[in-house]
C-alpha cells in the first residue's frame, strides 16, 4: 500500500465540519493522511489548513445564495482547480449538497481520477426522488448517517449507499426520565439566514414565558465563532441568557434542560440522542415556503423522520407566528408525559441508530473511504 492517503476533505457547514472531523480523526488512527481542504473550526483542530474560510459556502435560501453567487461560483472553480492539480486519492464532499453536486460534476467533466465519496445523503426521499439517479455517474458511494437512506437510495437507483451513523452517537445520553425544571435550552441555527429569521422569534418566545417555573435559566449552545456575536445580541434581551461555546459545557446543559426550542436541522438529531425534548420551528422565506406546500409539507425534523411519526411537534412557519410558537412550547413546559414521551421514544431512536437496518446494518466510515483506496491501489497495478 501506498505510504500515505492523499485526502481532500470538503464541509460546508458546522454540522457537516463536526461529521468530517470525525471522519478525519478515525482516518488518522489507521493510515497517514496527507489532508487538504475546506473545513470549520473542527476540521482545524485536526490539522487542515482550509483552502478558503467555510463561511464562504454557509448558505441557506435563495436570497442568501443570490446574494452571495459570484463569491460561491469563485470557490466552486477554486476548488475543483485545487483537487485537479494536487490529485487527491480520494475526494470526500460532506453535505452542502448543491455546492457538492454541482464541484463533482466539475471535477468529472475535467477527468478527475481519483474517488469522489459523498458524505450525507442528499434528501431525496423527501422531495425530488428523480435526482438519486443523477448521482450515479458523480459518486463512487454515498455515507449515509440516517438508517433508512441506503435502502430509498437503492430503490430510486442512486449510487451505492452505506449507512455510517453520525458522530453525535458518542454522546447519547442514558437518561430516562423527564426533568422537573431546569434551563430553557435555544438552538436558533448557525448560518446568517437562520440567526437573522429566528433570534428575534426567540427573544419574543422567551419573553412571552418569563416566570415560568419549570425554567430556571435560558442558555444558548453555540459555536466558538458565534458566541461573541449572539452573546453581544442577546445582552440587550429583557431576561438573562447564557451563551456557551465548550463542548463539554454543552453536554452539561442537555443533561439538566427541561426542554429545548430548536431551529430544524442536524441540532434536533443531536437533541434526540442527547434525550432533550424539544419543540422545533423553522421560519421560511416565501420561495420555500410555496415548494413546502408544493411537496406535500414532509416532516422536517430528523427525530421524526428517522422514527416515521410526529414524535416532535413541528412548526413550519411563513410568516412567523409568535404567539403560536410560544404557545407549542408553554405546552410542552407544563406537560411533563409529554416530556417523557418524547424521552421514551428517543430510546427508540438511539437503538435504530447504533445498529441500523437488518439490511443495511450500521459500517464505521473510515472503513467505508479505506475501502476505495485499496480499490483504487488495485486496480492501478
Amino acid at each position: 500500500m501506498a505510504d500515505r492517503l492523499k485526502f481532500f476533505i470538503l464541509a460546508g457547514e458546522p454540522s457537516g465540519d463536526r461529521i468530517a472531523a470525525d471522519l478525519v480523526a478515525r482516518l488518522k488512527r489507521r493510515v497517514p493522511l496527507a489532508l487538504a481542504g475546506i473545513g470549520g473550526d473542527e476540521l482545524q483542530a485536526q490539522g487542515l489548513k482550509p483552502l478558503f474560510p467555510m463561511s464562504d459556502l454557509a448558505v441557506m435560501g435563495v436570497t442568501d445564495v443570490v446574494m452571495r453567487l459570484p463569491l460561491l461560483l469563485w470557490r466552486l472553480r477554486q476548488t475543483a482547480r485545487s483537487i485537479v492539480q494536487d490529485k487527491p486519492d480520494i475526494v470526500v464532499l460532506v453535505d452542502a449538497q448543491d455546492f457538492s453536486r454541482l464541484l463533482a460534476k466539475r471535477l468529472r467533466a475535467k477527468g478527475f481520477g481519483g474517488k469522489l465519496l459523498l458524505y450525507v445523503s442528499p434528501t431525496v426521499w423527501a422531495r425530488a426522488p428523480h435526482r438519486a439517479a443523477k448521482l450515479k455517474p458523480l459518486f463512487e458511494e454515498v455515507l449515509a448517517v440516517l438508517p433508512f437512506e441506503p435502502d430509498v437510495m437503492q430503490r430510486l437507483g442512486g449510487p451505492p449507499t452505506s449507512y455510517v451513523g453520525h458522530p453525535a452517537l458518542g454522546e447519547a445520553q442514558q437518561r430516562t426520565l423527564a426533568n422537573e425544571r431546569g434551563p430553557l435550552v435555544l438552538l436558533p441555527g448557525s448560518r446568517d439566514g437562520e440567526l437573522r429569521r429566528h433570534l428575534p422569534l426567540f427573544r419574543s418566545v422567551v419573553e412571552k414565558l418569563a416566570g415560568h417555573p419549570a425554567i430556571d435559566a435560558v442558555v444558548i449552545p453555540t459555536l466558538p465563532r458565534l458566541a461573541d456575536r449572539l452573546s453581544s445580541e442577546v445582552a440587550t434581551w429583557p431576561i438573562s441568557v447564557t451563551v456557551v461555546s465548550d463542548r463539554a459545557a454543552r453536554a452539561a446543559v442537555y443533561d439538566s434542560a427541561v426542554m429545548a426550542l430548536a431551529v430544524s436541522g442536524t441540532a434536533t438529531l443531536e437533541l434526540a440522542l442527547a434525550k432533550v425534548p424539544m419543540v422545533v420551528n423553522y421560519v421560511m422565506e416565501g420561495h420555500q415556503a410555496r415548494e413546502f406546500d408544493r411537496i406535500g409539507r414532509p416532516r422536517v425534523s430528523l427525530p421524526n423522520i428517522v422514527l416515521a411519526r410526529q414524535a416532535v411537534p413541528e412548526l413550519v412557519q411563513f410568516p412567523a407566528d409568535v404567539d403560536k410558537l410560544a404557545a407549542s412550547v408553554r405546552s410542552m413546559l407544563d406537560n411533563k408525559k409529554a416530556r417523557q414521551d418524547q424521552i421514551d421514544a428517543f430510546g427508540e431512536l438511539v437503538s435504530v441508530m447504533q445498529t441500523g437496518t437488518p439490511d443495511f446494518p450500521r459500517q464505521d466510515p473510515a472503513d467505508r473511504v479505506l475501502r476505495h483506496w485499496d480499490q483504487r491501489l488495485l486496480t492501478s497495478t
